[in-house]
C-alpha cells in the first residue's frame, strides 16, 4: 500500500512520464503532484470537468459501467486519466502526462493501473 505522494512518484517513474497528479474529482483539488512542464493545478481542475462530463453522459445513456481511464492524444503528448477503483480512493483519479516519443502507451496504462491499485488513502 502506498501514500498519495508515493503513488505520484511511482507514476512519474513510468517511462516517458513528464508529470503526474492525484486529483479529487469532487473538488478538482490535487492531493499530490510530481514532475514539471505543466501547471498541474490548472490541469487537475480542467480534467475534473472532463471526468464529470463523461460521467454525466454515461448516466444519461443509462450505462451500467465504470470508467477505467480516459486518453487524450495531443501532437507530442498523451494525457492519461485513470480513475481510482478502490473503495478508499473513490472520487479520485490519477492524471499523467506522457511524452509520445518516449512512452509506450500500453505499458504506461498497465503500470498506472498497478499504481492505482496499490494506493491507500
Amino acid at each position: 500500500m502506498t501514500t498519495p505522494n508515493d503513488s505520484v512518484s511511482q507514476a512519474l517513474a513510468i517511462d516517458g512520464c513528464l508529470a503526474a497528479a492525484l486529483v479529487d474529482y469532487d473538488s478538482g483539488m490535487t492531493l499530490a503532484t510530481a514532475g514539471a512542464g505543466i501547471d498541474l493545478e490548472l490541469a487537475a481542475a480542467g480534467n475534473t470537468e472532463v471526468v464529470r462530463a463523461k460521467m454525466r453522459v454515461m448516466d444519461s445513456l443509462g450505462l451500467d459501467d465504470k470508467i477505467e481511464d480516459i486518453l487524450i492524444t495531443l501532437g507530442k503528448q498523451f494525457h492519461l486519466i485513470r480513475l481510482v477503483s478502490s473503495v478508499s480512493g473513490q472520487g479520485l483519479f490519477f492524471y499523467v502526462v506522457l511524452d509520445k516519443t518516449r512512452a509506450n502507451l500500453a505499458m504506461a496504462r498497465r503500470q498506472l493501473q498497478t499504481v492505482e491499485q496499490s494506493i491507500q488513502i
